[in-house]
């Protein structure tokens, strides 16, 4: 039975991001604030980068309100200004990104005035960006969700969250592939990659494809096949996979924007999974300068040489 999701915070919380916005801005304690406006369609919102307290006006947060901003401040975007602090409005998921974009020395603390949103959920598609937020139209991350309410931020609006217990359904669809053989597991992941027309959206939006060239472009020599063919397709996502083990915040933004409609999340919920049994390690809001796949130590399991 759909139901509807409490919403009713996020008028309240547009008013105060505003109002902080406009205090940072005209106080000179920030030379920009990244956060989300009101877009073309009705309902919709998109990101924003304002540098003057006369536009604080313009920020808002609703259901629409899904990107996961912390993107905008790696080296491979060039919109933000590079002189002062940024302000910056997050919701948990993006803290994270965040947070794991601090330990791997990408960003500074001190140079972030970090605005978190209290989220009761946003919607997982933005097609229809006038629809309700309901157990039917919340996104799936957010149906797993364990940071509705930031910690650690400069400033979070009082307001309160109103959340209830959902189908974890990433949960739910891991063990069901867990549950079949290595055959059929890998016959799953084999169409999933067939369909990738390598666009690269998954490696545009994820904050932690930071690199202004990635090793998988170069040519010279070549490491991954460009063109979209069943090899390379598999080789680009598995070697992606991999490379954000233990680092993925799970924002899902590379699901979202897969044009494929390729479970991307789902692969990077599977691999935080292992790590969390195999070191009892997740990415969160403690700021670690090395995951349990780049650091190494004399007394590791070495079983797996053979």
């Amino acid at each position: 039975m759909t139901q509807a999701i409490d919403t009713s915070i996020y008028s309240a919380v547009t008013s105060a991001i505003q109002a902080e916005a406009q205090r940072i801005l005209s106080e000179g304690q920030v030379s920009a604030v990244v956060g989300y406006a009101p877009a073309r369609r009705k309902g919709s919102a998109q990101p924003v980068v304002i540098t003057e307290a006369s536009d604080a006006g313009k920020l808002i947060f609703s259901a629409s309100c899904v990107n996961n901003l912390a993107v905008y401040l790696t080296k491979a975007k060039k919109e933000i200004p590079k002189n002062g602090k940024i302000g910056i409005v997050v919701k948990g998921c993006d803290l994270k990104a965040l947070v794991g974009l601090m330990g791997e020395t990408q960003l500074k603390r001190e140079e972030l005035h970090i605005i978190g949103v209290p989220c009761a959920g946003v919607l997982a598609s933005t097609f229809q960006p006038d629809k309700a937020l309901t157990t039917e139209t919340i996104a799936p991350k957010c149906r797993e969700c364990d940071a509705q309410l930031p910690q650690g931020c400069d400033f979070v609006p009082p307001q309160q969250p109103v959340t209830q217990a959902l189908e974890k359904k990433y949960a739910a669809e891991i063990a069901r592939l867990e549950a079949l053989t290595p055959a059929e597991r890998w016959a799953f992941w084999k169409e999933q990659f067939s369909k990738c027309i390598k666009c690269y959206a998954c490696r545009q939006v994820c904050p932690f494809c930071y690199c202004e060239q990635c090793l998988c472009d170069r040519n010279k020599p070549q490491m991954v096949e460009t063109s979209p063919r069943p090899a390379g397709n598999t080789a680009w996502h598995i070697v992606r996979a991999m490379h954000l083990a233990g680092r993925c915040a799970g924002c899902a933004e590379c699901e979202r924007v897969c044009p494929m409609d390729i479970p991307l999340n789902l692969l990077n919920r599977k691999m935080a999974k292992e790590l969390k049994e195999l070191y009892d390690y997740e990415a969160g809001f403690e700021i670690k300068e090395k995951g349990p796949l780049s650091s190494y130590d004399e007394k590791d399991d070495q079983s797996f040489i053979k």
